[in-house]
C-alpha cells in the first residue's frame, strides 16, 4: 500500500465509499494531503466506483478545493466589501511583501499561499481571513506579523493563539428569538403533543414566510413535501449563507444550535421525514466541532435517534455536510445536488424539492432562522406568533448589520421596522446609503430610510450593508460586480459571460476610460441577465449594481470621459515593445500614423 493509499483508505471508510459524500471525501483529503492532486483524483475514483471526470469537476468547481499545491498555510482574505472598507487590502499587501509572496502563488518552498475569497461571513468583526479555513478576525499590521512569524517557523495552527480564532457573537438587540429562555426539547415536546396534523395547522396560523430571502410560506412546503408520493422524505437545514454582509446564521449556530436541531426534527415530525441534513458553509467549517457535541447531546436526551421522545415510529438524525466555498450553493436545488456528491449547479424547477429533491425523494429545505421559528410556533402557537410583526410579516427579523456604524453585528426587530430606526440603533453617522440584502440585494438612499422591513416593503435575507456618505458608489458597485463574475457556476452563457462583461466594464468606468456607452450596455446587460439567467444567481447578479447606477448616476458620471465610446485597450501602448525591438520609433511606427 502507497502512502497516499494508507492515507485516503481511513477518509473513504469513514463514508462507507458513498459517492454521494465525494465533496466531504475531497475536503477531508485536503486537510490530510494540503491539495487534491491528480493521483488523489485517481484514487478516489477508484475506491467510490465512480468516473474519474466527475471527481474532477467537483474538485475543479469548489473555491475552496485545490488541484495545485497552495501550501501547507492557506490564507484567504476576505473580499467583501465592508473588508475592503476596514482596510484589508492594505492588510494583504503587507503580508505579500513580509512573506515575499505574489497574491495567489505558491512560496517556493511549497509553504504558504495568500489570496482572496468571497465574503467569509464575519463582516460585524473584520477584516477578516481564513487560514486552513479558520477564521481570524480583526486584522491589524500588527496581526499579519505575527501570523508570518508562525508561518515562518512552521508552528502547526493548534499551537497559534486561541484569540486569533475567536468569533464574536456581537447580538446588539434581541427579541423573540435571541432573547427567550430557551430550554433543550420543550419545543418538541409541544410539537408532539400537538401530533403532526396539529402542528401543521399552527403553522398555517402563524403565516411564517421563510427567511432566506425568497418569503416562501413555510407551512406550505411542509404540507406538499408531506403529500408527495414517495418511500423516504428528508429535511434539510440550508446554512449555506453566502450573501456577502450576512452574518446571523452564524451567530444561531454558534449559540442557539440545539433550537435549530429541533426545528429540523419538528419538521421532521410533520413531513415523516427520517433523515436530516445540515449544509454548513465551508467558512463556518470550525463550528462543526460543537454542533456535533450539540447532536451527541440530543441522542442522549432522546430528541434525536429511534423513538424521538417516546413516540413510536418517530425516528430521526442529521448529519452535518460541509460546502466548499460556492456562493451558488445557497439556491436550494444547487445545495440538494452539493449533497449528492456533484458540482453545486441549480437544477431546473420544476419540479420542486418539496416534491422531487434529495436523490429524487420529498425533500424540505428550510434556512437556519425559519427552523428556530418553528420551535417559537410549538411553543406558543401560531396566532400568538402571527400577532407580532405586520400582516404579512409576522414575527421578527434578525438582521446583520455592518459597514460604516459604530455597532455593528445582530439586531432582532419585529417585522415592520423602518430602516432609519436600525440606523440609529447601530451608530450609523452620515449614512449615504444601505445595501438591503446583500450584493443581489437594493440600495437605498437617505430619502429611503423610512421604508420599512417586511416583504410588502423592503424584503430583506437579513444583509445590512451601511455607506457612509464618504464612500464611492462606483468602487462598490466593482467589487459586487467582481463577487458575482468569481460565483457564476458557469453552467448558462447569459450569467457566465454577462457577468464577466459587466466587471470588464466597470473596470473600465472606475479607471476612467468609460462613456456613456458602457453606462448604456450596463442597462442593457441588466436586462439580459434578470430575464435570461438560468437562476437566481444571474437574474439578481445586477440589481444592486443597477440601483446604484440609477441612484448615484452623478458618481458614474464623474468618471466618464466626454466621448460616446472609447477602447479600453491602448493599441499603441501595446506595441511600446514591439518599437523597441525592431529599433523604430518614427511617426510611421505608432498605431494611427497616416500612411
Amino acid at each position: 500500500m502507497t502512502s497516499l493509499e494508507s492515507s485516503l483508505d481511513p477518509i473513504i471508510a469513514r463514508y462507507r465509499g458513498d459517492p454521494t459524500a465525494l465533496l466531504q471525501i475531497l475536503r477531508d483529503a485536503q486537510e490530510e494531503l494540503d491539495w487534491i492532486s491528480p493521483a488523489t483524483e485517481i484514487l478516489v475514483a477508484e475506491a467510490l466506483k465512480i468516473p474519474l471526470a466527475r471527481v474532477r469537476s467537483v474538485t475543479q468547481f469548489y473555491a475552496h478545493l485545490f488541484s495545485e499545491n497552495r501550501g501547507k498555510y492557506r490564507i484567504l482574505f476576505s473580499d467583501n466589501i465592508t473588508d475592503r472598507m476596514a482596510g484589508s487590502l492594505a492588510l494583504m499587501e503587507h503580508m505579500l511583501k513580509r512573506l515575499k509572496l505574489e497574491r495567489g502563488k505558491t512560496s517556493a518552498d511549497g509553504l504558504v499561499s495568500v489570496d482572496f475569497t468571497s465574503c467569509t461571513g464575519m463582516s460585524d468583526q473584520g477584516p477578516a481571513l481564513l487560514v486552513n479555513n479558520l477564521p481570524i478576525t480583526r486584522m491589524t499590521p500588527r496581526r499579519v506579523d505575527e501570523i508570518c512569524d508562525l508561518i515562518r517557523v512552521e508552528a502547526p495552527l493548534a499551537e497559534w493563539p486561541e484569540s486569533y480564532f475567536q468569533v464574536e457573537n456581537n447580538i446588539r438587540r434581541a427579541d423573540m428569538l435571541l432573547g427567550s429562555a430557551y430550554k433543550p426539547g420543550e419545543a418538541l415536546h409541544a410539537a408532539i403533543a400537538l401530533g403532526p396534523l396539529g402542528m401543521i395547522a399552527e403553522m398555517k396560523k402563524s403565516n411564517l414566510r421563510g427567511r432566506g430571502g425568497a418569503g416562501f410560506t413555510t407551512a406550505i412546503k411542509w404540507e406538499t413535501c408531506r403529500g408527495a408520493p414517495g418511500e423516504k422524505r428528508f429535511v434539510i437545514c440550508n446554512a449555506d449563507e453566502g450573501e456577502p454582509g450576512t452574518f446571523k446564521d452564524r451567530v444561531l449556530l454558534q449559540s442557539f444550535a440545539s433550537q435549530v436541531f429541533e426545528g429540523m426534527t419538528i419538521a421532521a415530525l410533520v413531513t415523516g421525514a427520517r433523515q436530516g441534513f445540515l449544509y454548513l458553509r465551508g467558512e463556518y467549517s470550525y463550528l462543526r466541532a460543537p454542533l456535533e457535541a450539540t447532536l451527541a447531546e440530543m441522542r442522549r436526551e432522546n430528541l434525536l435517534g429511534p423513538k424521538i421522545g417516546g413516540v413510536e415510529d418517530f425516528d430521526f438524525d442529521i448529519t452535518i455536510h460541509l460546502g466548499a466555498g460556492a456562493y451558488v450553493c445557497g439556491e436550494e436545488t444547487a445545495l440538494i445536488e452539493s449533497l449528492e456528491g456533484k458540482p453545486g449547479r441549480p437544477r431546473i424547477r420544476p419540479p420542486f424539492p418539496a416534491t422531487s429533491g434529495y436523490l429524487g425523494f420529498p425533500t424540505v429545505v428550510n434556512n437556519v432562522e425559519t427552523l428556530c421559528k418553528a420551535t417559537e410556533i410549538a411553543l406558543v402557537g401560531g396566532a400568538a406568533y402571527a400577532g407580532q410583526g405586520t400582516k404579512q410579516s409576522t414575527g421578527t427579523k434578525i438582521l446583520s448589520v455592518s459597514g460604516d456604524c459604530e455597532r455593528p453585528g445582530v439586531y432582532e426587530y419585529p417585522f415592520g421596522i423602518r430602516i432609519a430606526q436600525v440606523l440609529e440603533d447601530c451608530g450609523a453617522r452620515e449614512p449615504g446609503a444601505v445595501q438591503i440584502g446583500g450584493a443581489a440585494g437594493n440600495c437605498l438612499t437617505p430619502a429611503e430610510f423610512g421604508r420599512r422591513i417586511s416583504f410588502e416593503d423592503q424584503p430583506t435575507a437579513g444583509a445590512m450593508m451601511v455607506f457612509g456618505s464618504h464612500r464611492d458608489p462606483v468602487e462598490t458597485a466593482r467589487n459586487f460586480a467582481h463577487f458575482f463574475e468569481h460565483e457564476s457556476c458557469g453552467f448558462c452563457t447569459p450569467c457566465r459571460v454577462g457577468t464577466a462583461l459587466v466587471a470588464g466594464m466597470i473596470d473600465k468606468i472606475a479607471a476612467g476610460q468609460g462613456a456613456l456607452y458602457e453606462l448604456m450596455d450596463l442597462q442593457r446587460l441588466h436586462n439580459i441577465l434578470r430575464v435570461s439567467s438560468h437562476c437566481g444567481l444571474g437574474q439578481t447578479a445586477m440589481l444592486g449594481l443597477h440601483d446604484m447606477m440609477q441612484k448615484f448616476k452623478p458618481a458614474f458620471e464623474r468618471r466618464l470621459i466626454a466621448k460616446d465610446f472609447e477602447p479600453g485597450f491602448d493599441l499603441d501602448a501595446a506595441l511600446a515593445r514591439a518599437r523597441e525591438l525592431v529599433g523604430r520609433d518614427d511617426a510611421a511606427a505608432h498605431f494611427g500614423a497616416e500612411i
